[in-house]
């Protein structure tokens, strides 16, 4: 074998060698992040998700279109953890938490679950359902803190991931001033979930978003407002 070919074959050989280790490498950091992703959002392979939906006001069963877009980011996110989902309306959701992974989307006026899921698991939060005076119309107290809301230009919507109950699974909430802000969080949740686990790990957190000039940028201008779960948690006085 003339040095030549030799070299050749060296070369082809340790192209192959690296073209392994290289696969290697990206798939344990992929099933790495894999799991990282499932023990963030309580998903273990071939586990299951409850998605409870509100329902449009005025509607009939229906679920505004704007929670269906968040629906859709929600389902991609489970399918990813390898897992399945099963939608139902707040009304018909009667168990507790704790068992399998919740997503509650909606705010406390059209979601009893999430309504209920405010006093037991963040009683220092109120929102203002009374329609009138129109200027408090869902308006969100926070501790001391109060936040308006001014629709199209500057909403509000907490994203929270809460442990409670035997099994420990999470209840993630998605509680918006408006439906638009609820897909808001789920889109924000999705490109930052990654960063969000690494920062909280498995413990509870609440975020404060604020959605800016939706009526031009649509769910896609986000601002973290602040870390309030602290303020969250404790009972209001």
């Amino acid at each position: 074998m003339t040095d030549d070919i030799r070299n050749i074959v060296l070369g082809v050989v340790a192209v192959g060698v690296g073209a392994v280790l290289g696969w290697i490498v990206r798939t344990s950091l992929w099933r790495r992040g894999l799991r990282r992703k499932q023990a963030f959002f309580g998903l273990p392979k071939n586990s299951e998700c409850l998605l409870v939906v509100n329902r449009e006001a005025g509607g009939d069963g229906a679920v505004h279109r704007h929670d269906v877009f968040a629906l859709l980011e929600l389902a991609a996110l489970i399918k990813d953890c390898g897992a399945h989902a099963e939608i139902v309306q707040h009304d018909t959701a009667r168990q507790g938490f704790g068992e399998r992974t919740e997503i509650c989307l909606g705010g406390p006026a059209s979601n009893r679950r999430m309504a209920a899921h405010l006093a037991s698991l963040l009683p220092g939060v109120t929102v203002t359902t009374d329609p009138e005076p129109k200027a408090d119309r869902n308006a969100f107290r926070i501790g001391t803190e109060r936040y308006p809301a001014e629709p199209g230009v500057a909403e509000h919507v907490l994203l929270a991931r809460l442990t409670a109950g035997e099994g420990a699974r999470p209840v993630f909430l998605f509680c918006g001033q408006r439906a638009i802000t609820n897909q808001a969080a789920s889109r924000y949740l999705a490109r930052h979930h990654e960063r969000l686990a690494r920062k909280y790990g498995d413990s509870s957190f609440c975020l404060l978003l604020k959605v800016v000039n939706s009526q031009a940028y649509g769910p896609d201008v986000v601002e973290l407002v602040a870390d309030v779960t602290r303020a969250a948690r404790e009972p209001a006085v």
